[in-house]
């Protein structure tokens, strides 16, 4: 018997379904959490998305030798447990950065040139008698682009920004001085950034040192003029702190297309201002994008089938060699 793989990401389908030649290709979504780990049983390989795969799920998939994360984060992933079982846990690494820092700068735009709320004002006040007059933006020329983590996303991001002459500087756990010259991006500690830029965006993995590294503390340095942006992981931002930040105007507004509760609840209060820019989590959602994560995906699967090593293992398992 062929074995089994299950796919709990609902597209592209063809491309997962490439693997049947070596496996039994199943999807989601299963309408429990019971049934789902029913399933699990005889499951190989797993490719998961936003399901946690935690100790109870690896328990009930005693045969399970790769989890191949459907994007760069797996922060819900326990690898360390998945490593003392001896199971791959993979990624899509390079096949989304550019695609996050195409949202990125998007986002950057549309808080310069107040481009969602100028759509509301076409649709519901431009053509009323006496109407005010739209509020100006800002240029993005000459601004300081303040980057917080200058990985493949973070990298990204610079090198577009180059393109609207804005002046960059990042920070880094790792100082990157081959950047620095390559991009022409200065380095700045974290709190100087924090005071100088213009436009803060994260582009950090969420682990416990970064996990709520924006609070009040670091808002409050901000200038009032700024703008934070969040394309990464929800969790990073202290939202409490980031709403009353919007409403009392320590900084002039916020683009997040992550959040600490996913999906957003209807009667979070930051759905209720108009000084953020609220996106649902689609920096990796194009199709091109999609599709080059899925074929990664399946070249990760077919290699722990064939006994061999991945060739995207994440970092802490690199250079690690299991067999099952």
């Amino acid at each position: 018997m062929k074995p089994k793989v299950l796919i709990l990401v609902d597209w592209p389908k063809d491309v997962f379904m490439s693997l049947n030649d070596v496996a039994d290709v199943g999807f989601g979504p299963f309408e429990s959490r019971e049934e789902l780990l029913e399933e699990l049983r005889d499951v190989e390989a797993l490719v998961a998305g936003v399901t946690p795969v935690d100790r109870e799920l690896l328990e009930n998939a005693p045969k399970l030798k790769v989890v191949a994360r459907f994007g760069v984060g797996y922060d819900n992933v326990d690898v360390e447990e998945c490593t003392k079982r001896g199971i791959y846990v993979t990624y899509t690494p390079n096949a989304l950065s550019d695609t996050v820092a195409d949202l990125t700068m998007g986002l950057i735009i549309c808080l310069a040139r107040k481009i969602l709320q100028a759509d509301r004002y076409v649709r519901t006040e431009w053509a009323k008698p006496g109407s005010l007059k739209f509020p100006l933006g800002v240029d993005l020329s000459g601004k300081v682009l303040g980057i917080i983590g200058l990985g493949r996303i973070g990298s990204s991001v610079a090198r577009k920004a180059k393109a609207f002459n804005m002046r960059i500087t990042y920070y880094d756990v790792i100082r990157r001085e081959n950047l620095e010259r390559n991009l022409g991006v200065s380095y700045a500690d974290f709190n100087s950034l924090l005071k100088t830029s213009d436009f803060v965006t994260l582009h950090v993995p969420l682990m416990d040192a970064t996990r709520g590294l924006i609070g009040e503390r670091e808002l409050k340095a901000m200038k009032e003029t700024s703008y934070l942006v969040n394309t990464s992981r929800g969790p990073i931002i202290d939202e409490d702190a980031l709403y009353k930040a919007l409403i009392e105007g320590w900084i002039a507004g916020a683009a997040l297309d992550v959040f600490t509760e996913e999906p957003l609840p209807l009667d979070s209060p930051l759905i209720k201002l108009n000084n953020v820019i609220l996106t649902p989590h689609i920096g990796s959602a194009a199709a091109e994008t999609r599709r080059r994560m899925a074929e990664m995906d399946v070249k990760n699967i077919r290699s722990v089938l064939m006994g061999k090593v991945p060739p995207n293992p994440i970092p802490e398992q690199k250079g690690l060699v299991f067999k099952r």
